[in-house]
């Protein structure tokens, strides 16, 4: 997992002195006001869809009445997508983990708006939400769309993409579930490209060191449509856990 790692020496007494090492981050929390209709959705509709790190290991059947296959998005943004995913696919579970509160707040208010059921919503980190409160080999789809690229080199390593997260999902992935990544930007597809080419028990659906083409099931966002008319490119690739 990836945890604050905690190192060990000892003092000149003879006493141990822990150290605590800060894990990188693939995320800044950025200042953001929440309109009315953000704020009220938070507060009227958190208590029936809001999970917390609390809450601890979650029983899908307790969570969510029934026991449909489990889809994790990581990073859902203003949320308008994964709300067209649940309301498309009604027979699958959906986990949505974003840690910027107008994005919860809107998505929970879209929920609300579309009689959505199938969804539940973390505002938490989500290296700490895998950790703590998604069991092993439980779920059938990890979708991490358009994550920050930290497009400046000395920044790449707070992208989240790495071979140790590839198999911290691998570990919550059931045999056969898949990891589904999409970018805008190529040189973050090619360093996705290369870490999970090289993971462990993962294989491209598309075939070795391949894109895959955009699935009918991930929406078109508007700032992908933007793009295209731009003739700027996305990037998916899909894999899936074979061992």
């Amino acid at each position: 997992m990836s945890e604050e790692s905690m190192n060990q020496d000892h003092t000149s007494s003879g006493e141990e002195k822990v150290v605590h090492k800060k894990r990188i981050k693939s995320f800044v929390i950025r200042a953001g006001r929440m309109t009315e209709a953000q704020r009220e959705g938070f507060k009227q509709h958190w208590q029936e869809k809001g999970l917390s790190l609390e809450d601890g290991m979650l029983d899908y059947a307790g969570t969510f009445g029934n026991d449909h296959p489990v889809v994790l998005e990581i990073g859902f943004g203003m949320g308008k997508s994964l709300v067209e995913m649940c309301q498309a696919q009604p027979e699958l579970n959906y986990i949505g983990i974003e840690v910027h509160t107008p994005g919860v707040g809107k998505i929970l208010r879209d929920a609300e708006d579309f009689n959505v059921q199938n969804l539940r919503v973390y505002r938490d980190d989500a290296i700490e939400v895998l950790a703590r409160c998604i069991p092993d080999n439980s779920l059938q789809t990890v979708q991490l769309y358009f994550p920050d690229p930290w497009h400046k080199k000395r920044h790449n390593k707070r992208r989240i993409v790495q071979a140790e997260f590839a198999q911290t999902l691998r570990q919550k992935l059931k045999i056969g579930g898949t990891f589904h990544m999409a970018t805008d930007w190529e040189p973050y597809a090619e360093h996705m490209l290369e870490v999970m080419e090289a993971a462990d028990g993962y294989e491209n659906v598309a075939g070795q060191n391949q894109y895959h083409p955009r699935p009918d099931f991930r929406p078109l966002t508007k700032f992908e449509k933007r793009g295209e008319n731009l003739g700027h490119g996305v990037w998916d690739l899909i894999y899936q856990r074979i061992a």
